[in-house]
């Protein structure tokens, strides 16, 4: 048994190992919108552009997300449900998602 197969964690309150809960498998509930944010901190000035509020299953959100980093032309990861695209391309996501059908909001600065 690998590292990577491994979902126990050593806890220093009862000096026992727990089992690590998995994500669901559905992202939780939002409000049907789809905010767009771009953020820098924790990433050494790098700025990368956020999407969250996506109710959709994993593998169509992984889809998804392959999707508009091959638009954007740049790489990006899908963590906890959000979708990273490297870069600030605020405007060329929300426009995209628009056109897909998603009401989308621009949040943040």
């Amino acid at each position: 048994m690998g590292k990577k197969d491994s979902k126990l964690v050593y806890s220093t309150e009862t000096g026992k190992i727990k089992s690590i809960d998995p994500l669901p498998s559905m992202p939780p509930k939002g409000d049907g919108f789809i905010r767009i944010r771009r953020e820098t901190a924790g990433r050494n000035g790098k700025g990368v552009t956020t999407l969250g509020g996506f109710e959709l299953p994993d593998a169509e959100l992984q889809a998804l997300a392959k999707q508009l980093k091959q638009l954007c032309g740049t790489g990006g990861t899908v963590k906890n449900w959000i979708i990273e695209i490297q870069g600030d391309q605020r405007d060329r996501l929300k426009t995209e998602l628009e056109k897909r059908g998603f009401k989308v909001k621009l949040a943040g600065g």
